[in-house]
């Protein structure tokens, strides 16, 4: 399968970059407050009348004319390729509301496995699972779901997590194939102007909220043949089968990008420190590991100047005692460690690895102007044992005399280029 950039498979900026739409989203913004406020008032009579009526043709008929006015447009494809027999429906995740839009063109019960249980579980149109013994209790109760008769399809999201429908699927969980040996599978594609579908930790609540605020939301719903799964397949070459079918049908790849990827990747950037024009000088992005794009994120935590200003100084500080190591190694270090001293303690301890400025020498040593520290014997450095030792207690040992004399020349250093008196430094 192809890997498509994670940064493309969500969209972390709920408005547009580009200038022109988002004049247009600012021009629109009083008929989205006044339309969000309508729809609103109309969305508590959609849920009144869809718990009043009961599951038929009519029902869903009001329900969908309803929701075209709350802005959720409906538009199938191939509706003659649904099969009334297949007990299990397969849907790539775009929005928190899928399930209901497949439900107001056939009846089906999509399981809540994680989230609220009790009244928000049953408002939002999810089958409460009663059993919390793990994803294999589950997987047998809605096996026994499915063998019965009489029971409605069961409508599920393999990728267990949405994209934004633009670039690519999440990797198909293998579990829910092994609930039937055949399957429909059902391609949607999601589209809405001015702003984003959805955003990474946004809540079911907020993205209704946004829905009812932009101009429409168009779901196009394309039905696939049944697929079964062919003697010797396993369940998850049986999933990876039907992902390839439905990312041929909506225009995109397959990916090994998991919902724990997806959440890795997330927290990794909720915690990047956004950079000043100040810290730029001295802490390049690319040497931080920052993507350059990703310093205006909405969701991530925002950094002050003072925050900025504390690690330039602080930086600054451990660069007087370890003058040979880049500032962007000190600054990397900083951010983790939040203290001076523990920053120069590991920069010691990790000499071998740390990169050197081009001062001339490779290991924490005397520089060009070590001539001006003529007074008093000169430290010796032991950047590396001449040998490696033979017991764990002689490379201990040798280990604490490097670390020691490490220390002494940068205490040497600090204490010359301030002019302090030997006597004030211990």
């Amino acid at each position: 399968m192809e890997t498509r950039g994670i940064e493309d498979m969500f969209d972390f900026r709920r408005f547009p970059k580009d200038g022109l739409v988002l004049l247009l989203l600012l021009i629109y913004s009083p008929v989205g407050l006044c339309l969000m406020l309508l729809r609103i008032f109309i969305g508590v009579h959609v849920f009144l009348v869809s718990c009043a009526l009961p599951e038929c043709f009519v029902r869903r008929f009001i329900v969908r004319t309803m929701c075209s006015v709350l802005g959720m447009h409906v538009r199938q494809k191939n509706p003659r390729s649904r099969d009334k027999n297949t007990k299990l429906y397969i849907c790539n995740h775009v929005t928190e509301f899928d399930h209901n839009i497949i439900n107001l063109l056939t009846p089906c019960n999509t399981p809540q496995l994680e989230g609220s249980t009790g009244f928000v579980c049953w408002a939002r149109g999810f089958m409460e699972m009663h059993s919390a013994s793990g994803q294999g209790v589950i997987g047998e109760s809605l096996q026994r779901y499915c063998s019965t008769e009489g029971t409605l399809p069961l409508l599920l999201f393999p990728e267990e997590d949405t994209t934004n429908g633009r670039a690519g699927l999440l990797k198909f969980s293998s579990w829910p194939f092994s609930l039937t040996d055949s399957i429909q599978p059902v391609a949607l594609r999601v589209t809405r102007p001015l702003l984003a579908l959805s955003t990474p930790e946004s809540s079911w609540l907020m993205e209704l909220l946004w829905t009812f605020f932009a101009p429409c939301t168009v779901y196009h719903v394309s039905w696939l043949p049944p697929v079964s799964r062919q003697e010797g397949e396993s369940m998850q070459e049986f999933a990876n089968k039907v992902q390839e079918l439905l990312a041929c049908e909506l225009g995109l790849v397959s990916t090994q990008i998991t919902k724990a990827d997806k959440a890795e990747h997330i927290k990794r950037k909720r915690h990047t420190v956004p950079q000043t024009s100040t810290s730029k000088q001295l802490f390049p992005p690319p040497n931080l590991g920052v993507r350059p794009g990703s310093i205006s994120l909405g969701f991530m935590v925002p950094s002050s100047g003072a925050e900025d200003h504390r690690i330039i100084k602080m930086a600054q500080q451990v660069k007087d005692v370890l003058p040979d190591v880049p500032l962007n190694v000190i600054a990397r270090d900083l951010v983790k460690t939040n203290c001076v001293d523990t920053t120069i303690t590991n920069l010691l301890e990790n000499s071998e690895e740390a990169p050197m400025e081009a001062t001339g020498t490779s290991t924490f040593g005397p520089s060009r102007n070590s001539s001006s520290f003529s007074s008093g014997p000169t430290p010796t450095i032991k950047p590396a044992a001449k040998s490696f030792g033979k017991s764990p207690a002689d490379r201990h040992l040798s280990l604490q005399e490097r670390k020691e004399a490490l220390y002494n020349f940068a205490r040497r250093r600090y204490i010359e280029k301030h002019g302090l008196d030997r006597e004030d430094s211990h």
